[in-house]
């Protein structure tokens, strides 16, 4: 059982823009941000996000996106500034797991790579135009433990695109670090998400199984890592991938 923290106040004062907010990961990481003081626009292509402001008070806005259309992205930071006024982090949690065509396809590609790659890039690009004018920000991008080794049931298209993620946010590090923006990842393990609890019993042991501390994780466990990237604690941390994975990627098998 994972405990509830007490909040730190590490985000107060600040306003972030999480995309995929609607389930899993995303609608944790908005529950901590709201939670550590942050000013949250919950962007989601499903409509799940919709029900946050309700869930999480006035400092939630409810946004439509779809990450793959530059249009939509565009409009996100836009409603974000309308709201308010800058945007001090972004987290690009938005992405797919799952494809219904054989591995090596061009549409399995596709796939996992327009939203997990494409939609990164975009919102990257605008976040770095507005973090430029208001002197940095932190970019989090949540990408995969199956970015850094890999297994079985993992689609190599997948793990391509996350592999992408973190060239991205290294370039992203590197070459705007001068302007005051900061750019890191998080590869989560295996993570109790809505669909990943619905996999099959003896997956979900398997899966379990994979890290050291025996168990998958909480979203909130990956969320309490992104609050700290977004805060000023973390001001001299830039260009990582952290694996957040109980130890998983540290086994020799």
């Amino acid at each position: 059982m994972v405990k509830d923290l007490p909040p730190l106040g590490l985000l107060a004062g600040k306003s972030a823009i999480v995309t995929g907010a609607g389930t899993g990961i995303g609608r944790a990481i908005a529950r901590v941000f709201v939670r550590e003081g942050a000013r949250v626009l919950a962007a989601d292509f499903s409509g799940a996000q919709d029900s946050l402001p309700e869930e999480l008070g006035p400092d939630v806005i409810s946004f439509q996106a779809d990450v793959r259309r530059e249009e939509d992205v565009e409009a996100m930071f836009d409603r974000a500034l309308e709201a308010f006024g800058r945007v001090d982090a972004l987290v690009n949690n938005a992405g797919t797991t799952h494809s219904r065509e054989p591995e090596f396809s061009s549409q399995n590609y596709d796939d996992f790579t327009q939203t997990n790659l494409l939609g990164v890039m975009l919102c990257c690009k605008h976040a770095v135009r507005v973090m430029a004018q208001s002197g940095g920000g932190a970019i989090v991008n949540i990408s995969s433990v199956a970015s850094i080794n890999t297994e079985g049931r993992t689609p190599m298209a997948y793990a391509a695109a996350k592999a992408g993620m973190n060239s991205l946010t290294k370039t992203i590090a590197v070459r705007h670090g001068a302007q005051g923006i900061r750019a890191n990842a998080i590869a989560p393990g295996f993570t109790h998400s809505e669909t990943n609890l619905r996999a099959p019993p003896d997956i979900l042991d398997d899966m379990n199984a994979k890290a050291a501390l025996g168990r998958g994780a909480h979203p909130e466990e990956q969320a309490h890592v992104a609050a700290f990237l977004a805060s000023d604690r973390a001001s001299f941390l830039s260009g990582a991938i952290i694996p957040v994975d109980g130890a998983w990627s540290a086994r020799m098998v």
